[in-house]
C-alpha cells in the first residue's frame, strides 16, 4: 500500500503535463472544431425540420405498432349442448376423434330455483362391475362424512362417499348397476340426500327429474378406459 501511495503523485504529474501541452497544440484546432460541428448541426437541423415537413412515416412509426393490441384468438367453449331429451340435456366435449364424447348432464335447483348441485352420467364398456358412471357435484359446506344418500321415487337409498371438493363443489364419483339404471328409467324423481356442516341435525334433499331419462340414456356416450 505505501509504495502504491507512492507512485501516484508523479503518475498525476505525467498525466497534467501532457495534458497542459495537447491542450496548447490542440487550442486551434478544437476551435475550428467547434465552427465545424456547429454548421453540421445546423445542416442537420434543417435536414430533420424538411424530413417532418414531408410527412416522413419512419419517425413516429415504432412508438405507434408499440402502442398496438394485436389481439389473439378467441378461446372456444370446450362444451356445447347438443340435444334434450325431457328435463336432461346431452352435453358434448369438443374434441378430434370422429364423434364428440357426450354425457347426459341436468343442473338440479332447490324450490326457489337456484342452482344447488350437478348430475353427470355416462354409460361404461360392457364387462365393468358397473354399466353406467355418474359425477354429482354438491355444495360447499356438505358435511363429508355423512356421505351422499341417492333413492328413487321414495325406495331405499344407496350411500355414497365423496371423492374430493374443490372451487365448484364437493364431488361424488357413483358406480350404478343395470338394476339401478332400469329403476331410474322405471321412475319419476331420484333424490339426493345431502347433510350441513353447519346444521348436522338438518337434512337437505335435492330432487332430480327422470323425465328423459331413457331416451337421453339410449344416446349417451360409452366412456373410453
Amino acid at each position: 500500500m505505501p509504495r502504491l501511495l507512492s507512485t501516484l503523485p508523479l503518475i498525476m504529474l505525467l498525466t497534467i503535463g501532457g495534458a497542459v501541452t495537447a491542450q496548447e497544440d490542440s487550442a486551434d484546432q478544437a476551435e475550428g472544431a467547434e465552427t465545424a460541428t456547429e454548421a453540421e448541426a445546423t445542416t442537420t437541423t434543417e435536414e430533420t425540420t424538411s424530413d417532418e415537413a414531408a410527412g416522413d412515416p419512419g419517425a413516429a412509426e415504432p412508438a405507434e405498432s408499440e402502442a398496438l393490441d394485436m389481439g389473439q384468438e378467441a378461446q372456444q367453449d370446450p362444451t356445447y349442448i347438443k340435444e334434450e331429451f325431457g328435463d336432461w340435456q346431452m352435453k358434448c366435449f369438443r374434441s378430434e376423434a370422429e364423434e364428440d364424447p357426450c354425457q347426459m348432464y341436468q343442473l338440479l335447483r332447490e324450490d326457489a330455483g337456484n342452482p344447488v348441485a350437478e348430475f353427470s352420467l355416462f354409460r361404461l364398456p360392457e364387462g365393468s362391475q358397473a354399466v353406467a358412471g355418474a359425477t354429482i357435484v354438491v355444495p360447499l359446506g356438505t358435511l363429508l362424512s355423512e356421505e351422499l344418500k341417492i333413492s328413487v321415487d321414495g325406495g331405499k337409498a344407496r350411500v355414497y362417499p365423496f371423492r374430493f371438493c374443490s372451487m365448484a363443489g364437493c364431488f361424488a364419483q357413483v358406480g350404478l348397476t343395470q338394476a339401478e339404471i332400469d329403476a331410474f328409467k322405471a321412475g319419476a324423481t331420484a333424490n339426493l340426500q345431502i347433510i350441513p356442516a353447519q346444521a348436522p341435525n338438518q337434512t337437505v334433499n335435492i330432487k332430480a327429474s327422470l323425465n328423459g331419462f331413457t331416451a337421453a340414456y339410449d344416446k349417451v356416450s360409452v366412456a373410453q378406459n
